[in-house]
């Protein structure tokens, strides 16, 4: 297995912002669209960290579960796992389906591979 650590640390200071978010901002931009665009980031840098999948697969796989996970948010998922009551449930699988939702995973997405495509650019 590959580790990569400043993948580790770039996802462990994201996963930090994503909680202080998620706990104190409560407004109708950066906690609903932005925070869903930071979640495929988080994503990627964790698969980045812990396997060797290179840029477009991890970043396909990041987007793919955002959208699983939003998919399960139209059907109940959480409420037919039993979870609705489970805080830490609701935070990592969301606690109702919006459509714009899906426009913010894609950002994310593409905000990854164009980071990546600067950075191998420049080295």
């Amino acid at each position: 297995m590959k580790f990569r650590l400043s993948y580790a640390l770039a996802a462990l200071a994201l996963f930090a912002v994503e909680i202080a978010i998620a706990l104190f901002v409560h407004d109708r931009l950066i906690r609903p669209h932005i925070g869903d665009s930071l979640a495929v980031i988080l994503l990627y840098l964790a698969l980045r960290a812990v396997t060797p999948l290179r840029v477009m697969p991890a970043a396909g796989i990041a987007l793919a579960v955002a959208v699983a996970i939003e998919f399960g948010q139209l059907f109940g998922l959480i409420g037919a796992l039993g979870l609705s009551g489970n805080i830490a449930a609701r935070f990592l699988l969301g606690a109702g389906f919006d459509p714009l939702d899906f426009i913010a995973y894609a950002a994310g997405a593409l905000f990854v591979i164009a980071v990546e495509r600067m950075r191998r650019r420049t080295g």
